[in-house]
């Protein structure tokens, strides 16, 4: 479902291109349609760029790279698939398409104006700071945050800053800073109700609140992670560069 915040967006955008009326769209449409027209192009686009960019977010898996990285390829796709809408808008709008010789130009311009508008919109969206619950936060003021679902699983005086989820056998073991407890359910169903707590799944039996790492070190082809309480939890392989795109692991000696 759509916020009221990007409805009233999307109308606020379309309001300033109907009073500025730019490409040439002041001097060939009405005031009413003007806005129209605008208001259907934001919506398509915003839309268009908006699913390609969800839709790839879903498939990649977050594990294997930088976030930065991902953060460009869905600025890069929202300047191809965005293109395409315009043409479409405009033909069906206004009853025209750029001439064959000037087409090539014409899908170059709307690319280059959808990655700057959408590499916009993802630093808008990138939070100032990663949401944690650990004490520097709280010293700092920060406004607290909400507690994740998981804990409602938890024994009252259990519940606290999440620290990690291990898998063992049917159950999922829940590791918070004030004590631990096993659940009946699948690991799948437990990180989605990590909430808002930043974490990262390191091993096939193991997630970790990055917050609550304390210490790396290599070992052989993984790694074993130090946690503000509890035993060490090991990184497979297949995760360190994941350990790493985080910035957790910088690199180092590795114990045999």
């Amino acid at each position: 479902m759509v916020r009221p915040a990007t409805w009233a967006a999307l109308v606020g955008v379309a309001l300033l291109a109907a009073l500025v009326g730019p490409f040439d769209s002041g001097e060939r449409l009405r005031p009413l349609p003007r806005f129209s027209y605008w208001l259907v192009m934001a919506v398509a686009t915003w839309s268009a760029g908006t699913l390609a960019s969800e839709a790839l977010a879903r498939r990649w898996d977050a594990g294997r790279a930088p976030r930065g990285l991902r953060r460009l390829a869905c600025v890069l796709l929202v300047g191809v698939v965005v293109p395409p809408v315009v043409l479409v808008v405009n033909a069906a709008a206004l009853g025209e398409l750029p001439r064959a010789d000037g087409v090539a130009v014409f899908l170059v311009q709307l690319f280059g104006i959808a990655v700057v508008v959408g590499g916009l919109l993802e630093l808008a969206d990138r939070p100032a700071a990663p949401v944690g619950s650990g004490p520097a936060l709280a010293a700092a003021g920060s406004a607290p945050v909400a507690p994740p679902p998981i804990l409602d699983r938890m024994a009252l005086d259990r519940r606290g800053p999440l620290v990690a989820l291990s898998v063992e056998d049917h159950y999922v073991r829940i590791r918070t800073e004030r004590g631990e407890g096993l659940v009946l359910m699948r690991m799948g169903d437990a990180l989605r109700e990590t909430g808002a707590v930043p974490g990262l799944r390191v091993h096939r039996s193991h997630w970790v609140a990055t917050g609550q790492v304390r210490a790396v070190r290599r070992r052989g082809d993984g790694a074993v992670l130090t946690m503000a309480t509890g035993p060490e939890i090991p990184v497979s392989r297949a995760h360190v560069t994941a350990l790493r795109a985080a910035g957790l692991l910088p690199g180092g000696r590795r114990d045999g």
